[in-house]
C-alpha cells in the first residue's frame, strides 16, 4: 500500500506515539483489504461510546490515547443523556463510567453530539468520503446521501479521525457500488409509509450482506433510513439502491439488473405485526428526524400517555425543534438525547417493549433481553396511550 511522505512521517512516530498507534491500525487494515493507499475524509463518526458496549478494557485504551482528531467528528450513541440521566433510573456506577468515556473522547477533540443520525448535523455531501462506524448512518451515507463509507469499527473511525485518512477499499471504491441483487416488494405501489421498518427486516435476512437494488417502491427520506437501519441490522447491509430514488440510479453507469432476483410478499410483512401486549414504548431507533419528531407532537396533541414512551433523538436535532419536543413532552413522553433503546441500560427493565423500527426489533431481543414488538409510529402512539 502506497503511503506518501506524510503518511510515513506519522508512522515513523514524528507526530507522536499516539499517531503513529493509529497509522498502524489503518496500514492494517489496508493492507488486509488490499488498499492501494490511503484517500482524505470529510468527517468521522466513532462508535465504543456507550460503556455498556465499550467496558472498562475500552475505556483504559482511550485514556491513554494523547492526540486529537484533525476532521470533523461526532460519537454513536452513548448508554445515557449527559444530562437529566437520573430521570431515567441510570444506576449511579454506569453514569461514573460513562462520563469517563466521555471526557476521554471529549479529550481527544470529538464533538459531543451523540448519535446515530450525524447527517443531520454536518454537511455531508454526494462523493465525500467518510469513516463512519454506525451502521445504519452507514447506510444512509451510501445509500441516500451518495457519500462513500465502509462500515468502520471504532478504533478504525477513530484512527482514521485522528489522522484524516481511511485505506481505499470497499465501498470507496465505485465499481464496488453495484447492485448483486434485486429485491421486489409485492404490491410496492400501495406500501404503507411505516412499513419500511418491516421491509428491511426481512430484506436484511434474505440478502445477507449483498447489496440490493429495490425495484418497484418510492419511499422518501425518513421512509429510505428506515429501510436502510433495519437491513443493516437484520444482514449486514451497508449500502442499497432504489430504483429511480437513490443517486447512483441515476448514473448511466450504472449496473440496472442484477442476475439474482427475490420477491419480498405482502404476507411476510404483515406477519411481523401482532398484538401482543407491551410494558413500554421506544421510537428514534435511529433517532428521530424533524419531520418525525413533527409527526409525533401531532400524534401526542392533547393526550396523555398511560405507558412508558420514549423517543430518541440528537441533541442537535432537538434543540433546533423545541416547539415539537415540547408537545410531545406534555403528552408525559420523555425525549431523550445522546442515546438510544439498545444502548442505554435505562431500557433493560422492561421485558417487552414496542418499536417502530426494524432495526429496534432486530436489536431489541440481544441487546435488552427484551421481547420486541414492531408497530407504525401511529400504532406505538396507540399503544402508549392505552392503559
Amino acid at each position: 500500500m502506497y503511503l506518501d511522505s506524510e503518511d510515513e512521517k506519522v508512522l515513523a512516530g514524528e507526530y507522536g506515539e499516539t499517531r503513529q498507534k493509529m497509522m498502524e491500525i489503518l496500514v492494517a487494515l489496508g493492507k488486509v483489504f488490499n488498499a492501494d493507499n490511503l484517500i482524505p475524509i470529510s468527517s468521522a463518526q466513532v462508535a465504543g461510546a456507550s460503556y455498556k458496549t465499550i467496558g472498562k478494557w475500552g475505556l483504559e485504551w482511550l485514556s491513554h490515547l494523547d492526540a486529537r482528531v484533525v476532521v470533523p467528528s461526532v460519537l454513536n450513541p452513548i448508554g445515557m443523556p449527559r444530562e437529566g440521566w437520573q430521570d431515567i433510573d441510570i444506576p449511579r456506577q454506569f453514569a461514573d463510567n460513562q462520563n469517563k468515556v466521555i471526557n476521554a473522547y471529549k479529550r481527544l477533540g470529538i464533538r459531543m453530539e451523540c448519535t446515530c443520525t450525524p447527517y443531520y448535523l454536518n454537511n455531508t455531501n454526494y462523493g465525500d468520503h467518510l469513516a463512519w462506524s454506525e451502521s445504519s448512518a452507514v447506510s444512509y451515507a451510501n445509500s441516500v446521501i451518495g457519500a462513500r463509507t465502509n462500515r468502520e469499527g471504532g478504533p478504525s473511525a477513530l484512527a482514521a479521525a485522528m489522522v484524516g485518512k481511511t485505506p481505499n477499499y470497499g465501498l470507496h471504491i465505485f465499481k464496488n457500488r453495484m447492485p448483486e441483487i434485486s429485491v421486489e416488494i409485492e404490491g410496492g405501489d400501495n406500501i404503507h409509509a411505516q412499513h419500511y421498518g418491516a421491509i428491511g427486516y426481512l430484506a436484511g435476512n434474505k440478502v445477507g450482506k449483498k447489496i440490493p437494488l429495490f425495484t418497484n417502491i418510492r419511499p422518501l427520506r425518513d421512509q429510505l433510513k428506515a429501510l436502510g437501519a433495519a437491513m443493516a441490522a437484520s444482514g449486514a447491509v451497508a449500502l442499497y439502491h432504489v430504483k429511480g430514488i437513490t443517486p447512483e440510479t441515476k448514473l448511466p453507469t450504472f449496473v440496472k439488473d442484477p442476475s439474482e432476483k427475490i420477491i419480498i410478499e405482502q404476507s411476510e410483512i404483515e406477519a411481523l405485526f401482532n398484538d401482543e401486549e407491551v410494558d413500554a414504548v421506544a421510537v428514534g431507533c435511529p433517532h428521530c428526524s424533524p419531520g418525525e419528531l413533527m409527526n409525533l407532537s401531532k400524534l401526542l396533541d392533547g393526550k396523555s400517555v398511560k405507558k412508558p414512551f420514549y423517543v430518541f433523538v440528537a441533541e442537535g436535532v432537538m434543540n433546533s425543534n423545541r416547539k415539537y419536543v415540547s408537545k410531545i413532552e406534555k403528552s408525559g413522553a420523555k425525549v431523550i438525547r445522546d442515546t438510544c433503546i439498545v444502548v442505554s441500560p435505562a431500557m433493560d427493565k422492561f421485558e417487552r417493549i414496542m418499536v417502530d423500527s426494524g432495526k429496534a426489533f432486530a436489536y431489541v431481543p440481544n441487546m435488552c433481553g427484551a421481547t420486541a414488538k414492531i408497530g407504525s409510529v401511529e400504532e406505538c402512539v396507540a399503544e402508549a396511550l392505552r392503559k
